[in-house]
């Protein structure tokens, strides 16, 4: 068995009580701090390759507004479609950008929401959620 199989079956059986002794003690120690979602995460090193991001698989589509002021009811018309809003809500949104349209969606509808919102006439942006 590895060294690291090793390390990951004595940090399952932890108790909640040791769990949290381990996190205080890598806090103190090395810096350590747990990220969102409980998992540890080492402090950044101010030298040395970088680590490799995770890449985002949520994201949100952001109307930032209307690229062409004479194709707004053409947005206005998309946004409709996309949210369902109401004739009102959609041109509130519209008139408020930015604002999101859509949020935590796979890459390939974002893309799909944008391209279609951009050939209406709007300006767009995706971003990850």
């Amino acid at each position: 068995m590895s060294a690291v199989a090793e390390l990951g079956d004595k940090l399952a059986k932890l108790t909640i009580a040791e769990a949290v002794e381990l996190k205080t003690y890598l806090k103190d120690k090395y810096q350590i701090e747990p990220a969102a979602g409980g998992m540890m995460a080492p402090p950044v090193a101010p030298s040395g390759p970088a680590a490799p991001v995770a890449e985002a698989t949520e994201f949100n589509v952001v109307l930032e507004g209307v690229a062409d002021p004479g194709k707004k009811i053409g947005v206005i018309k998309v946004v409709r479609e996309l949210t369902g809003q109401g004739l009102a809500e959609a041109k509130a949104t519209v008139e408020g950008a930015p604002k999101d349209i859509k949020t935590s969606v796979d890459k390939k509808t974002a893309e799909d929401l944008k391209k279609k919102l951009e050939e209406a006439g709007a300006k767009v942006s995706v971003k990850p959620a």
